[in-house]
This record gives C-alpha cells, structure tokens and sequence, in this order.
C-alpha cells in the first residue's frame, strides 16, 4: 500500500520553484502569522500617532501622515504575502528572508513618531528611519526573486523582472533620504515612489504570472483584517478606561464596552460576507484591484481604532477637540471601510446588486443619525453605540437577504 509523501523534517536549503496554485488544503503557514505579528506594532504605532494628532485638532497633518504610513505598512505586506502564496517552500532561506523582512517593519515601525512629527511641523520631511526600514524589507524581497529566478527556470523572467524593477525604485528611495528636498517636494516625490511601486507587479507579471493560492491569498488577507481589527478592540479599551476613570463604572462605560464590541465584531461580520476565494480562483484577472482596494479596507480599521483613541482622550478631558469632531474619527473611517466594501465585492464579483445600495444607505443613515446624536447633546459614548449599528444594518441585511442575492450572483458569474 503506497503512503503519502511527508515533507522532510528539516529546514535546509530547498528549491524556490512556483506552487501549485490548485493545492488542496492550502492554508497560512506558522511563519507568516509569526510575520503578521510585526504588523500589529505597525498598525499601532500609526494609529497612536495618527490619534495625537487628531486630539490636537491636526486633522490634514494627521491624515496626510497616516496616508503613507499606511501605504507602506500594507504595502510591505503585501508584497510578501503574495510572493510567498506562490514560491513558499518553508526552507531555510525563506525563514531566514522573512526574519530579516521582520526586521525592517520594526524599524519602519520605530520611525513613524519622527515622520508623523515632522509632518505636522511642516519644515521638512523626516522619513529616514521609516524609509531604512523599507529598504531592509525589500533587501528581503529581491533576495528572494534573485533565488527564484535561480531556482525556477519558468519563472526566470518574471522574477528578473521584480528583482531588477524593486531595485531601481529603492535607489530611489534611498537618494530621498540624502537629498532631503523641501517639504512640498519631499511629499510629492514619496507620492510618485508610492506609485511606481504599484507599477511593479503588474509590469514584471508580463513576463508570466506568478502561481499564487486564491484561497491561500484570500485567508491571508483575512487574517491581516482580523490583526488589524485588533487596533479598534484596543480603541474600545482606552475608552472605557477613561469613562470608569471619570465616573467609575456606569451606564455609559457599559455603552462604550457593548458599543466597542458590537463595532469590531459588524465589522469582522461584514468583511467575511465576502466569498473573495471562491471569486479570485475563477477571476484571477481581477486579484489587483481586490489586492490594492485591501489598503483602503486595512487603512480605514486602522484608522477606527485611532478614533477609539482619541474618544478616549476626548472622554478623559485630555484633548483640544469636541465630541462631535471626536465621533467623525471613528464615523468617518467605518463609512470608508463600507464604501470600500461594498465596491470591492462588486469589482471582484463583476455584477452591481441595487440591493447593496439600500444596505449601504441604511448603513449611512446610521452614522449620520450618530453624529446627529450628539450634535444635539447626547454623550460621546452614546454616539459610539450608535455608530456600532452601521455595520449591523449589513449583517442583518445579509443573513435576512442578502445571501439569496449573493448565492444567485455566484451562480450567474461562476457559471458565466
């Protein structure tokens, strides 16, 4: 009787040859959730930063900082994410490549304080240490195209061309930090980097798409939600330790606790409604947008947790801004992330729902109504609970409904 195969037991120097991208059972390996744990620092640091600022009333410097520290937080991401869903083979060089990659988003981590500062002072652009930290994640990155073009003859093209592109860009990343241009250009020329390096893989992809899992990619991305989703459990922490430390425990302490939890746990709901494997393995052509859209997705939970944290300060007495602007840091954020929704699963699914437009404005009313709330003189906290209800709205609709629309789609585009 003839026995599967087991991978061996060590860790040496295996092959760097492309995966199949139909492997069955195919799921996130221990390294890269030990190298999602880095991203929990990153996140954040952002967020800590971001909310400082929003507090002070900072609201442009803080949104202009936390745009690219974003970026190049989800950016590193999933740059990694990808290329390993296609060539990780769980030997020594890729552990050791993601270690170092590891490295550099602490790093980059460590310089956000000095980045975000110097934004809002609005001199000149403090990005060394942040862009140190890049550099060393795609040291990582070329190291391992280098070793794929070497070990992958298929693949020999393509991975040329990631190397040699993610190069030319880091020069010049690298010539930024020296040059130290004035404010305004220093923005400009991190905004054109920025976009060079979107530019990358669909430019090195004609030389033959690389095998990644759709499954595979789309627990991965899954799962940087739920760390991300981590920031607004921390947020909801803050807030009820400011309101049980200005009144002990009462009945709006309770509201920040079952608004908080209500909050991450419509927004987990809502994000997973989304069959993005089941799509991405019959459209593969349609994995950038859905990959890119991701940042926003990432970007604006992030950006709730942060208003968490400035409600807090806000509820504590500590900070330069209303309740008003304080409940806008959280509202606004939940909207991008159901905008961002909502266009994502119709990207990827490739057919437009009117039904999602009712869930959506149902959605809105919800936010407005919270803001409307306490413009008219209800606590912080009491907006808070109300804004929790926005993504309920769609969880509702979509276990009443939705799924029915959602099951019809799949047969109509699976079948197409």
């Amino acid at each position: 009787m003839s026995q599967t195969a087991q991978p061996p037991l060590h860790h040496r120097l295996r092959r760097m040859v492309g995966r199949d991208p139909g492997e069955t059972h195919r799921t996130a390996t221990p390294l890269e959730l030990l190298y999602d744990l880095t991203f929990v620092v990153a996140f954040s640091q952002a967020g800590s930063q971001a909310a400082h600022l929003l507090e002070l009333g900072h609201f442009m410097s803080a949104a202009v900082a936390f745009f690219f520290a974003v970026f190049a937080i989800c950016w590193a991401w999933i740059n990694y994410s990808w290329l390993a869903s296609a060539y990780d083979n769980d030997g020594v060089f890729v552990r050791i490549a993601t270690m170092v990659q590891m490295l550099g988003v602490l790093v980059l981590a460590l310089g956000l304080p000095d980045f975000f500062h110097s934004i809002d002072e609005g001199h000149h652009v403090d990005n060394s240490v942040l862009i140190a930290g890049y550099v060393v994640i795609r040291v990582s990155t070329i190291a391992l195209w280098l070793r794929i073009a070497r070990d992958d003859p298929t693949a020999r093209r393509t991975a040329i061309r990631y190397a040699v592109s993610l190069g030319v860009v880091q020069v010049g990343w690298v010539v930024l930090i020296f040059v130290n241009p004035p404010f305004a250009l220093a923005l400009w020329l991190m905004l054109l980097f920025g976009i060079l390096e979107v530019i990358v893989p669909p430019l090195a992809e004609r030389g033959g798409a690389t095998p990644w899992h759709p499954h595979h990619i789309a627990e991965r991305y899954g799962l940087l939600v739920i760390i991300t989703l981590g920031e607004i459990v921390l947020g909801t922490i803050l807030a009820i330790s400011a309101v049980v430390e200005e009144q002990r425990w009462s009945i709006e302490a309770a509201g920040v606790a079952l608004g908080g939890t209500l909050l991450v746990f419509g927004l987990w709901w809502s994000y997973f409604t989304m069959p993005s494997g089941t799509l991405l393995a019959v459209f593969r052509n349609r994995s950038y947008v859905w990959g890119y859209g991701h940042i926003v997705v990432f970007g604006s939970l992030a950006a709730t947790g942060a208003g968490l944290h400035v409600a807090a300060n806000v509820i504590a007495g500590e900070a330069h801004i209303g309740a008003v602007e304080a409940l806008l840091t959280i509202v606004i954020p939940v909207a991008v992330f159901l905008t961002a929704l909502f266009v994502l699963y119709a990207l990827l699914i490739g057919r437009f729902d009117p039904f999602h437009i009712a869930l959506f404005l149902a959605s809105a009313a919800v936010l407005a109504a919270a803001v409307v709330a306490v413009a008219a003189g209800a606590s912080l906290p009491t907006g808070i609970l109300i804004t929790a209800f926005a993504p309920v709205v769609v969880v509702v609709g979509y276990e009443t409904v939705g799924h029915r629309h959602q099951s019809a789609a799949l047969e109509r585009a699976l079948g197409a």
